[in-house]
């Protein structure tokens, strides 16, 4: 009878292994579309329904060839600006290899990148290059520095810092939000790219409105009503690990992001994420 039994238990085994190779390959290589509204009674109105893509720690992967997918994605979302908010690139893959995806992006809207400790820990001439490829592709580097968006008569400041991994001499948050109070309108209204997820605190202090940012990789594996289980340094169930947090008038969205784990696509129930945030004026007056 045992010997009858067999295979029967080889089958269902191998039924077993099937079904879980199928629910890694859906949690690591599909990308789910997350749409939130981020709400703020000091956005201008032009702004109202501005709408952001971001990609955050996508750390070179791919998704679809040259990530013809990822881009259709973006494309079908509509967004008026696209923000890489760092690990874009990863030591272990060619960052060279995401020219045809950026130059799709800059096809699409006008994209800003901020740098996340990854792209530190990649060679010097590997991140120089990758660097000059950004700007041959149109992608605008926010390198503790700043623009003005303006639609109609409206504007509001786009802002980005560079990840602390970067040179020790460099501009302070501190320094770039003095700088930018100095020359910009006193009650501006601010939208910072960052890369690390643990900065509310100062971003509020500094007086962002927004705050856009990633590093967390949504906590690698999420359980239900415990959120992210995994932090960046391996501590359990990390604060800011994904979804929107606020403090005061500031707000920030933490992006579940696209990486794994030391560059392999390990994830369980936190599929890579392209987010979509609208900004949304608040309706401050009275009936």
């Amino acid at each position: 009878m045992k010997r009858k039994n067999r295979p029967v238990r080889r089958l269902c085994a191998a039924g077993l292994l099937a079904v879980l190779a199928a629910m890694g390959w859906y949690e690591n290589y599909t990308v789910r579309v997350l749409t939130q509204p981020i709400v703020s009674a000091r956005l201008p109105k032009g702004f109202d329904g501005f709408r952001i893509a971001q990609i955050s720690d996508l750390h070179a992967r791919e998704f679809g060839k040259d990530n013809e997918h990822l881009a259709e994605l973006v494309r079908a979302a509509k967004p008026d600006l696209i923000a890489l908010t760092g690990d874009l690139a990863d030591e272990r893959r060619d960052p060279m290899a995401l020219k045809p995806f950026l130059q799709a992006l800059c096809a699409i809207a006008p994209v800003y990148f901020v740098t996340g400790n990854h792209e530190w820990v990649l060679q010097k001439k590997t991140r120089q290059a990758m660097l000059k490829m950004l700007d041959a592709c149109g992608v605008r580097r926010l390198r503790n520095d700043y623009v003005t968006l303006t639609r109609g008569s409206d504007s509001i400041i786009l802002a980005g810092v560079d990840d602390p991994n970067g040179p020790a001499d460099q501009k302070t948050p501190a320094q770039l939000f003095g700088e930018l109070r100095e020359e910009a309108d006193e009650d501006a209204f601010i939208l910072l790219l960052a890369h690390r997820n643990d900065e509310l605190v100062r971003w509020a202090h500094l007086g962002a409105d927004v705050v856009l940012c990633g590093h967390a990789h949504g906590g690698i594996v999420r359980l239900p009503g415990l959120g992210g289980v995994l932090g960046t340094h391996y501590d359990l169930f990390p604060d800011y690990d994904a979804g929107l947090y606020t403090r005061g008038k500031t707000s920030m969205y933490v992006s579940p992001g696209f990486g794994g784990i030391r560059g392999l696509p390990l994830r369980f129930a936190n599929r890579p994420a392209l987010c979509i945030l609208e900004l949304r004026r608040e309706n401050t007056e009275k009936p």
